[in-house]
C-alpha cells in the first residue's frame, strides 16, 4: 500500500463504526415493520408507546428526552398517535408553556396487541440474554460519549 493510500485508510467503508451501525439500526427497523403493521404504528410511534405504556403522563420535552427525537420530529408522531386516540396532549395546568402527554384507555389497551413483538424480534436477532446485555451496554456507552 503506498503512503497517498494509507493516508485514506480510514474513508473506506470497512473502517467506518458508523456503517455497522447505521446497517443494523435500518434492518432493525425494517424486521420490526410487519409486526407493527399488524397493530398499525410506524417504529417512531411504537417506540413513543412504549415510554406512554411505562410513563402513562410525561411532558413533551421528557418525552423527546427519552426517545432522542427533537420537538420537530415528536410533534407530527404525537399527533398521529393523538388522532389514533393513543394518546392526549394538553397544557400543563402548572405552566401553559408546557405539553403533558397522557396515555389513554385505548393506547394503554394497545400494549396487549403489541406484547409480542420485542419476543418476536429477538428471535430474529438472534443474540443469547449475555450478547444482547453487552451490546445494550456499548451502544448505551456510544451514546453517552457522542452526546
Amino acid at each position: 500500500m503506498s503512503e497517498n493510500e494509507e493516508k485514506y485508510e480510514t474513508l473506506k467503508l470497512c473502517n467506518q463504526l458508523c456503517f455497522p451501525l447505521y446497517a443494523c439500526s435500518k434492518e432493525i427497523i425494517r424486521r420490526y415493520k410487519p409486526y407493527l403493521d399488524q397493530i398499525d404504528l410506524t417504529y417512531t410511534q411504537y417506540i413513543t408507546m412504549m415510554v406512554m405504556w411505562e410513563m402513562k403522563s410525561v411532558n413533551v420535552k421528557t418525552l423527546g428526552e427519552n426517545l432522542y427525537l427533537d420537538s420537530g420530529t415528536l410533534t407530527p408522531v404525537l399527533k398521529k398517535l393523538e388522532s389514533k386516540g393513543y394518546i392526549k396532549r394538553e397544557r400543563s395546568n402548572q405552566d401553559e408553556r408546557n405539553l403533558v402527554v397522557t396515555i389513554t384507555k385505548e393506547g394503554e389497551a394497545l400494549k396487549d396487541k403489541a406484547i409480542k413483538i420485542p419476543s418476536e424480534m429477538g428471535a430474529c436477532v438472534k443474540l443469547t440474554k449475555e450478547e444482547a446485555a453487552v451490546l445494550y451496554k456499548l451502544l448505551y456507552k456510544i451514546i453517552g460519549n457522542v452526546r
